[in-house]
């Protein structure tokens, strides 16, 4: 497995493609997650809202897998092991917002709660493969 993220793989990140996240609960079982992602030509970023399961996880055990199927092949897909390298508040609602604008075609992100904190965690990858 490379820890580069193949070319053929990066329209992935420009499509509608849904990543599911796999996290480590505290007693060591695996809790999985769809979520919106892109990526940085570097690290794999996600967003989420501090508090959540996933968060929590992340923090306490940063490695993490992800798996991110074409939405126009499902026989097309990368999976990526790494591990999260920063988790910043910084920038993160305008980067919801622009995930928004990927996924939903929307300006803003509709499902914010009043006093959510919006979390970017950058995922350096460390293991990928990939089928066609």
């Amino acid at each position: 497995m490379s820890t580069t993220i193949p070319e053929k793989y990066l329209n992935l990140f420009q499509k509608k493609a849904f990543a599911h996240l796999a996290t480590i609960m505290n007693d060591g079982s695996p809790q999985v997650t769809p979520v919106w992602c892109d990526f940085d030509g570097k690290h794999i970023l996600v967003n989420s809202a501090k508090g959540r399961i996933k968060d929590q996880n992340m923090r306490t055990h940063p490695a993490v897998a992800l798996s991110i199927m074409d939405p126009d092949n499902p026989y097309r897909y990368l999976q990526i092991r790494g591990r999260v390298v920063e988790i910043t508040e910084a920038g993160a609602d305008n980067h919801i917002d622009r995930l928004a604008k990927k996924y939903l075609n929307l300006d803003a992100y509709p499902y914010r709660s009043p006093n959510e904190v919006r979390v970017i965690y950058k995922i350096t990858p460390e293991k990928i493969g990939g089928m066609g």
